[in-house]
């Protein structure tokens, strides 16, 4: 760490310290990563530098589950990633991405640091209120103005929606791309083996809710309850 407050000091240095460490310490930095721990020490110093580039760019070191990036002219979306250091060879960053227009899912690999532009994504909350035929009406509840998407963008996660539910939907250069559904959904149960007395017994049940999706609950849950459900991950949190 010494010899990173003499570079910091700058020319200074020369007067209070050997000259030959200087020299030795600055062309490890020219040449980047070394196998001595003064080089790896060194290293240390690039985030500093980084952090100011942030601002104007996303790199693909910035890369999480979830992050909206543009590649070739399109939204993506990362559904995984993998930071790989080879032995030998520069780093990378793996990951597995959706095309948000088309939803293709690709693998593509990027150069660590390397600048990738964000996606600028817009969120709007609006109400799902019916299905016309195979469309899903989302409605602005400000200014009525309709929404639509069709069943292939909604997917499996139709199961959770029941009429009435906020959603966020995603806006690409003004173009609707995605829905985000809400992280709790509440939803009626219609069908299940009838209830077996409090909690203190435990045991599961499959039960089939108002939209048709099947959910594992506790054997406590009636026909009628309204119960909590995470839209992620599909599990029973709690009766509403």
């Amino acid at each position: 760490m010494a010899a990173l407050r003499h570079l910091a000091a700058g020319p200074t240095c020369h007067h209070h310290h050997h000259h030959h460490g200087f020299v030795a310490t600055s062309s490890l930095q020219l040449r980047g990563p070394s196998s001595c721990p003064a080089g790896s020490r060194l290293r240390r110093v690039a985030p500093l530098r980084s952090r100011f580039t942030r601002v104007y760019a996303f790199s693909s070191n910035d890369i999480r589950v979830g992050s909206n990036i543009e590649v070739d002219g399109a939204p993506w979306k990362v559904l995984e990633f993998l930071h790989v250091k080879p032995g030998k060879g520069a780093a990378f960053v793996r990951t597995k991405m959706r095309n948000y227009i088309t939803g293709n899912t690709v693998e593509k690999t990027f150069r660590a640091g390397s600048t990738i532009q964000e996606a600028s994504l817009s969120k709007e909350t609006k109400q799902f209120t019916y299905k016309d035929g195979s469309q899903f009406v989302f409605m602005d509840l400000t200014t009525f103005e309709e929404s639509r998407l069709n069943e292939a963008d909604v997917g499996d996660r139709q199961k959770w929606l029941k009429e009435g539910l906020d959603c966020n939907l995603l806006y690409w250069n003004g173009r609707l791309i995605d829905f985000e559904l809400p992280i709790t959904v509440r939803l009626t149960v219609t069908d299940t083996d009838p209830g077996q007395g409090d909690s203190a017994q435990g045991g599961t049940k499959p039960a089939t809710l108002e939209t048709g999706a099947v959910v594992t609950v506790p054997a406590f849950v009636n026909v009628g309850d309204d119960i909590l459900v995470d839209s992620r991950t599909g599990q029973y949190m709690n009766r509403a």
